[in-house]
């Protein structure tokens, strides 16, 4: 084994919670020098070490102005000393029993990446937990649609290199990171272990539904589709079309959110016009999956789109 740097990031984050993110570290029975636990306070109203008892033994703990999860995320990566990182968000934990598995893999092949799913029940129990690998990064991201969560991922901080999250995005901020971080993974495996639980809970970012963090959230996605795409534009051959897909599965998840989230068809048209001002629109003609296709087809006209106006944000409830 190697030396995992489990970074956990927290805003305001409920104590109960934090106590079950670090505690589900510990209950991986890593030794001390194999784990390294580092909690990054965004600059909390006040510290939550006072209501962590004993587990402030356990950790690292780095406080900073609140600057965002994606600057809390690199002064992370920039303190870690372990030769792998594994991101959990304060409010979620690991599922120890499950993501053993993860650490199976790490020991006996120390790949580049390893990929593995999430839950939203706590009480799911792992049974007959299969791994594929070794694949390339570059040609899984070209076949496959991938989580665009990187706490999903246990990675070699070297992988990495000097991969880092932009300042000031605050929504879909890994579907920057995830992406560029697969094209540099050689050695990349997947298991379908459910080995991080994500927490749904109204106080969430992403259940934020109000205008002002709407518009933020959409514009936050337009900027990484953006960023992402220039950067394929600078690629090799195979990398730019496998990161070209993605920016496509991307661009439809945007055009959707525009309809789910303003439920506006004017301004789902301003955002079209954006896209095709930037060479997006209409979306590339490619077989990615049956959905992307049937999406692709509707978007293709005002009519088609003006049906998915009225349609889904019923379907959405």
């Amino acid at each position: 084994m190697e030396k995992i740097s489990f970074i956990i990031t927290a805003y305001n984050i409920q104590p109960s919670m934090l106590k079950a993110c670090i505690e589900s570290v510990l209950a991986l029975n890593l030794d001390n020098e194999l784990r390294e636990i580092l909690l990054i306070d965004d600059g909390s109203h006040s510290s939550p070490l006072p209501h962590l008892g004993s587990l402030a033994d356990e950790i690292v703990y780095i406080r900073q102005q609140n600057q965002g999860i994606s600057e809390a995320r690199n002064t992370g990566l920039r303190a870690a000393t372990g030769q792998y990182i594994q991101f959990i968000d304060g409010d979620d934990h690991l599922m120890p029993a499950a993501y053993k598995h993860c650490l199976d893999i790490v020991g006996k092949h120390s790949p580049d990446a390893i990929a593995f799913e999430l839950t939203t029940n706590d009480n799911d129990s792992p049974s007959d937990i299969t791994a594929t690998g070794p694949t390339e990064g570059c040609q899984y991201l070209l076949k496959n649609n991938v989580h665009g969560s990187i706490c999903t991922y246990l990675f070699k901080k070297s992988a990495a290199a000097n991969l880092t999250f932009t300042r000031g995005i605050t929504y879909g901020e890994d579907e920057e990171f995830t992406p560029q971080l697969i094209l540099r993974a050689d050695t990349l495996y997947t298991t379908d272990a459910k080995a991080y639980f994500y927490r749904q809970h109204p106080s969430s970012a992403t259940h934020q539904k109000d205008e002002e963090n709407i518009r933020k959230r959409l514009d936050d996605n337009l900027t990484v589709i953006l960023h992402l795409n220039k950067i394929s534009d600078t690629l090799p051959t195979a990398e730019r079309e496998a990161l070209k897909r993605r920016v496509a599965q991307l661009t439809m998840d945007f055009i959707y959110n525009a309809i789910t989230m303003t439920r506006n068809p004017e301004k789902v048209e301003q955002y079209i016009d954006q896209l095709y001002a930037e060479g997006l629109f209409p979306l590339p003609q490619r077989d990615y999956t049956k959905k992307y296709k049937y999406f692709r087809m509707m978007t293709q006209t005002k009519t088609g789109r003006k049906i998915l106006c009225h349609t889904l944000p019923r379907l959405k409830g």
